[in-house]
């Protein structure tokens, strides 16, 4: 999907890469994705879950901790991402009375609890249960909590992308 003339996804990986964060992307093989320059890591076809990336991450990452972020969030502040990276144990972001679990730092010890959700077929929102939950307030300080939480998800939310850069350019 394109926006403003670019592949969706090329929006929040230069704000990781300016966060210091390397940045990698998580897909399925049969994802159809644009030329990128950064490391892709395939996830299991099955089961189709969002937190089959994030176990694929987790493994790639071995230890260390990982910045989930989705590829339909254009308005990501690399402030936001590297404060997110440094904050201690599993954290999701928390906008509008609903979690934000691909705006999030999940650790190891996040595994049993993310496996589990795939087997009950869980919606990723219950999966981090144990998580801190970064509330709008915690958010706001880089910026719009909905904004940077924005995700494309139709065509109205993409031609609301397009008016909000335009008018920011």
């Amino acid at each position: 999907m394109q926006l403003a003339g670019r592949p969706l996804v090329a929006f929040p990986l230069p704000a990781a890469r300016a966060a210091g964060l390397e940045a990698v992307v998580v897909a399925k093989r049969s994802s159809q994705l644009p030329p990128l320059d950064c490391e892709v890591v395939h996830e299991p076809e099955l089961p189709r879950h969002p937190l089959c990336g994030i176990l694929a991450a987790l493994d790639r990452g071995a230890e260390r901790p990982v910045v989930a972020i989705a590829c339909d969030m254009p308005f990501l502040e690399p402030a936001l991402l590297l404060w997110l990276a440094n904050l201690d144990g599993p954290a999701v972001g928390h906008v509008n009375g609903r979690i934000e679990p691909l705006l999030a730092r999940y650790v190891s010890a996040d595994r049993g609890e993310l496996e589990r959700a795939i087997r009950e077929h869980a919606p990723l929102t219950r999966a981090v249960t144990s998580a801190r939950l970064l509330d709008e307030r915690a958010l706001s300080r880089f910026g719009d909590p909905q904004r940077l939480c924005f995700s494309v998800n139709d065509a109205a939310d993409l031609a609301w992308a397009a008016r909000a850069l335009s008018s920011s350019a």
